[in-house]
């Protein structure tokens, strides 16, 4: 947010509050974190508030504020903005609610949000319907409540737009040191990215925690990403709200398959910013990249005094991009030297009770273990209750977790099965000594598998940027598969020889000019298998004129050369998602398509290295690179095709919705792949 710096913002060396009950709150908050600049509280009938001398109007203010806290009536909150726009603050925190979210309730919400950001001009401002920030680095809040946060000197940042989401976070007891909580409310002039940027530029802020219900700026995304990867501050980011996009009947397989949710996921990861599905899991990454920012590889190692854990550790694993590497060869006389005969070498390791409560045999153990090279070191501990048993023997294993990983200089951390099972005072102390303190097998699981998506996507040249594109007006129109297959015939697409009939008479006609067998296909019908408007290998001019007659087909007919079997059959489509825009589908096609769900999105525009990358994570890769002895597919023309296709998409984008390819007949190698099915709907 080049235009309106946030910086006096969030970091005020001065505060106004404007209000009641709420402004009060704003002070006593400050006053309890500790805040060493000045607070200026505005009201028309008070003297004073919390000892603090009360200005009449906000004229009356000694000087421009860094920033204010604006906790009145939504009518009077314009005219406050548009007073300090016009003064020169810093910014403001709209507190009032009643604008664009309750437009259902209150008829001119859309337009007194028009009128905020119109008095606000170039000054920044959060929300409205906000609760606004608390900086826990300087003591500085513009918060009209309690929270749980306390003074630190570095940490993580996290940003949402519900302001009790913000609070139940603030109250935490996993050790999570917090620098920032800001919210962002309605979003209607800062959005969560723009202060993210923001945030990032303060070098006591290790990593971002973003909590989105939508994005709304994707240019701010972009520029959130790069600067993220510049200064290697990485970003998380919890995203709520699955679309029905992908459940609903379309027209086509691409829109039942490429849902916002899941074109969501190929834009995050495609900037580099990892994505989880939960708050517990958005609290525990925080921790691991606040300790170690993302992790060179996806390899953890485990150890624990019982198999059983041991055992939960490898399960849940299971399907996640994480492993769990074979011990090294120069790992094992150590380790069994230390641990003895009775104890099975293996990753995730059961080291059973031997070394218990032996500080320099447990630090021994953990550091044979430790340096095995991977990513991760994990111990798995979960503490006893306090109120009702003794600890010092934990504490034993958390001191030779600390000592071992300072001796081996690598990453560990000590990991609760449950929550409540890692006190706060030990995660505190833990991550003040460089070892994460994970709460729950899952989310340290989750944990290690987001940090090292964004090291491998940091490692990477920086992605293309993002296709753009507004999208026009006008009516949409689907294209007849014949219409369709000329238009992407022209642009490269390998596309089966036809002619178009309107009369059982004619098709028979073309067929035998074609030379059989054909395919004959009825035209301006959705779905053509399911309705029976398609006629395989028919071999004779009677079979094609029986197969047409026997189709209720008013657009006509599409009669084409038969393409020989395939090594495999995809599925290549395009579908516009009202906030990402146009992205590419790839997946298994034919009849496969919702029978093995075996699909990717890849954001546009995309390089034939990443068509290739993505093809790989399919599952019906195995047939196109040579199953059990068959046949091997043309990866090269395939893989041109894909390319032309999203070329194509992408010089289209202001006017297509959708394009499906199903299927795209992958030929064995040297005779290339055949585009023998298509839709193309777009704007006139």
């Amino acid at each position: 947010m080049t235009s309106r710096p946030l910086d006096r913002l969030l970091r005020p060396q001065t505060i106004a509050v404007f209000g009641g009950r709420e402004a009060r709150r704003v002070i006593e908050q400050c006053d309890r974190m500790g805040f060493a600049g000045e607070i200026w509280p505005v009201h028309p009938k008070l003297d004073e508030v919390l000892g603090r001398r009360c200005c009449r109007s906000l004229s009356d203010l000694p000087a421009a504020p860094d920033a204010a806290f604006v906790g009145v009536n939504r009518v009077l909150t314009v005219d406050i903005v548009r007073g300090l726009s016009r003064a020169g603050a810093g910014g403001a925190v709209c507190y009032a609610s009643g604008f664009s979210e309750a437009t259902a309730e209150l008829a001119d919400g859309a337009e007194l949000q028009q009128a905020l950001l119109e008095a606000a001009g170039d000054m920044p401002i959060l929300g409205p319907n906000c609760y606004g920030l608390i900086n826990g680095l300087d003591g500085a809040l513009l918060w009209p409540d309690q929270h749980g946060m306390q003074r630190v000197k570095r940490g993580v940042a996290i940003l949402t737009q519900s302001s009790n989401i913000a609070i139940n976070l603030t109250m935490q007891t996993r050790g999570l040191p917090i620098a920032y909580v800001v919210t962002a409310g309605n979003q209607a002039q800062t959005s969560l990215a723009d202060v993210a940027c923001a945030l990032i530029d303060d070098p006591r802020v290790t990593a971002i925690g973003l909590h989105v219900e939508g994005f709304g700026d994707l240019a701010a995304l972009e520029r959130l990403a790069a600067i993220a990867r510049r200064s290697r501050k990485p970003v998380v980011v919890l995203k709520v709200g699955k679309s029905e996009q992908a459940k609903h009947a379309a027209v086509s397989h691409t829109a039942s398959l490429a849902g916002s949710d899941a074109v969501a996921d190929a834009v995050l990861a495609r900037l580099g910013l990892g994505r989880v599905q939960s708050l517990p899991a958005l609290l525990e990454t925080l921790k691991l990249l606040h300790i170690a920012g993302p992790l060179a590889n996806h390899s953890i190692s485990s150890m624990s005094c019982s198999g059983g854990e041991a055992s939960l550790m490898a399960d849940a694993a299971v399907g996640r991009k994480v492993e769990f590497p074979a011990l090294q060869p120069r790992q094992l006389p150590r380790l069994r030297e230390v641990l003895g005969e009775m104890v099975a070498l293996a990753n995730p390791l059961d080291y059973h009770t031997f070394v218990w409560g032996d500080l320099a045999r447990q630090t021994e153990a953990f550091s044979a273990m430790f340096e095995g090279g991977c990513a991760l070191n994990l111990v798995v501990l979960d503490f006893p209750r306090s109120d009702r048993c003794e600890a010092s023997e934990w504490m034993t294993t958390a001191d030779a977790v600390i000592a071992a990983a300072s001796a081996t200089g690598t990453l560990a951390g000590l990991l609760a099965t449950l929550p409540e099972n890692m006190p706060e005072p030990v995660a505190e102390r833990l991550m003040s000594n460089g070892i994460v303190a994970f709460s729950g097998i899952d989310e340290a699981i989750t944990a290690a598998e987001v940090a090292a998506g964004i090291g491998e996507a940091w490692d990477r040249p920086p992605p293309l940027p993002l296709l753009n594109v507004v999208p026009a007006d006008g009516e949409i129109e689907t294209l007849t598969e014949a219409d369709a297959k000329i238009e992407l015939a022209a642009c490269g697409l390998p596309i089966p020889g036809g002619l178009q009939a309107f009369s059982p008479g004619e098709a028979a006609e073309l067929a035998e000019r074609l030379g059989f067998p054909v395919v004959l296909k009825g035209l301006g019908i959705a779905h053509k298998t399911e309705a029976g408007a398609v006629v395989l290998n028919l071999r004779d001019p009677e079979a094609v004129s029986n197969a047409a007659a026997a189709m209720a087909s008013d657009a006509g007919y599409l009669v084409e050369r038969m393409v020989d079997a395939p090594v495999a059959e995809l599925i290549v489509g395009a579908t516009r998602d009202p906030v990402f825009g146009l992205s590419l589908m790839l997946g298994a096609g034919g009849i496969f398509v919702e029978l093995l769900e075996d699909s990717i999105i890849l954001p546009l525009p995309a390089t034939k290295a990443d068509i290739h990358t993505a093809i790989a994570r399919l599952k019906i890769a195995k047939l196109i690179y040579g199953y059990r002895g068959r046949p091997r597919g043309d990866l090269e023309a395939m893989i041109d095709t894909i390319a032309t296709a999203a070329d194509y998409v992408v010089m289209n984008a202001a006017h297509l919705e959708e394009l499906d390819i199903n299927p795209l007949m992958v030929l064995p190698e040297g005779r290339g792949v055949a585009a023998v099915d298509a839709l193309i709907r777009r704007r006139r």
